[in-house]
């Protein structure tokens, strides 16, 4: 710990010791550098205002020495500034603490940085639309919207169904706003787009959010966004979001954030619609709805494409991805964009998938249907002799990757 208020020293290290951390306290930044190659620490918090050699240039210096690569930087700072914390992360550091702060907060953010996974969280699962009531009590009746959290506060958004509504109170109960995040719209179909307007955090001024989006020929994501929002159709347009808002029309491309990378690939869905997949540190996590395997003996049946969506997901640690229709449902419901749990289960088989998350469930269907869904799907993967496993996520499930 480097920070030149000694009340700060004394207070991280009585908290670090308490969980069974030894510490090693400084009040002068001049001699930090050599004292870490020294000691090789894990882990270095440093404050950013110090004499003689601030916390930016300290943290510069500790990333030039190889023999310190594997250690973690941590900024904890009184400076609550968006350009100070992405200077920060520029020059080498992993995470970026506020003062002042609480002492469970402040060691749930160590261990964080530390363990340095993604964390997916789900927040609607269902597809078409919400469903009150009794039969979605397990299993949650929110439509589609998944967070990922990676390392360096890199915050995704997956889909702006009604589970968005649910996040951004979360998000403000935390006060993690103003937020800056990446939003990622699979489609502008209304069960992925109609809840962004409930989303808090873009009407807090100092956030910053990048919309991605797949644009359907001459109409831009900006547009598709904006047209729900129209004063004919809702009272709040988006000139009355208060952060800054960004609109980034993809294709299928890879797009490089920090450390991490998000690429994006068309699926058979009515009108333009992409799958995303993230992959952070030899780790990765894709969403990939909604999306249509045909049956094999169907005239649509499409082997190239199916291909490309096996190299697309190959390898992947979790697999999140339309399984709206059992076999049977399925029969009736074909060139309706979704798939059958037999076929997924095939897909992600192929692919050598790690775990496979069943998704975007029909609005008729209970929580003793998706029960249904996920027997026949495991039962489906042991008949493949497959080493994929299978889950049915409820709403605020959150999975470490």
């Amino acid at each position: 710990m480097v920070d030149d208020d000694l009340f700060i020293v004394k207070l991280v290290t009585n908290i670090l010791q308490n969980d069974g951390h030894t510490v090693v306290g400084r009040v002068e930044s001049s001699g930090a550098v050599e004292a870490a190659v020294a000691e090789k620490p894990d882990c270095a918090l440093i404050d950013l205002i110090m004499p003689k050699l601030d916390g930016f240039e300290l943290c510069r210096q500790l990333r030039q020495h190889p023999e310190l690569a594997g250690m973690h930087i941590i900024v904890v700072s009184s400076k609550p500034y968006e350009s100070d914390r992405t200077r920060a992360f520029q020059l080498g550091a992993d995470g970026y603490i506020t003062k002042p702060f609480k002492a469970e907060d402040f060691l749930a953010a160590i261990k964080r940085v530390m363990e340095d996974y993604i964390k997916v969280k789900f927040w609607g699962v269902r597809g078409t639309l919400p469903v009150p009531g009794d039969n979605a009590l397990r299993y949650g009746g929110n439509t589609s919207c998944v967070t990922v959290e990676l390392g360096r506060d890199q915050f995704f958004i997956f889909d702006a169904g009604s589970g968005i509504k649910t996040l951004s109170d979360s998000l403000l109960a935390q006060e993690r706003t103003p937020l800056t995040a990446k939003i990622f719209i699979s489609h502008p179909h209304w069960d992925h787009i109609n809840a962004l307007p409930f989303f808090a955090p873009l009407y807090i001024p100092g956030g910053e959010f990048a919309i991605h989006g797949a644009h359907q020929g001459d109409i831009m994501t900006r547009e598709m966004i904006s047209a729900q929002m129209d004063g004919v159709y809702f009272p709040i347009t988006i000139k009355d979001f208060s952060s800054r808002i960004h609109f980034v029309d993809l294709g299928e491309e890879t797009t490089v954030f920090e450390n991490a990378t998000v690429t994006s690939k068309l699926l058979s869905h009515p009108g333009n619609c992409l799958g995303y997949r993230v992959d952070y540190k030899g780790r990765s996590v894709c969403y990939v709805t909604d999306n249509e395997l045909y049956l094999k003996d169907d005239p649509y049946y499409n082997p190239h494409y199916e291909e490309q969506l096996a190299d697309f997901v190959r390898g992947s640690d979790m697999l999140i991805t339309d399984t709206t229709y059992t076999d049977e449902e399925y029969l009736k419901k074909v060139n309706w964009g979704h798939s059958c749990i037999s076929r997924v289960a095939e897909l992600a088989h192929e692919a050598e998938v790690k775990m496979l998350y069943l998704f975007h469930h029909d609005p008729d269907q209970s929580d003793e249907d998706i029960d249904l869904k996920l027997d026949q799907t495991r039962a489906k993967l042991q008949d493949l002799g497959s080493t994929t496993k299978c889950v049915a996520p409820a709403e605020g499930d959150m999975v470490k990757v």
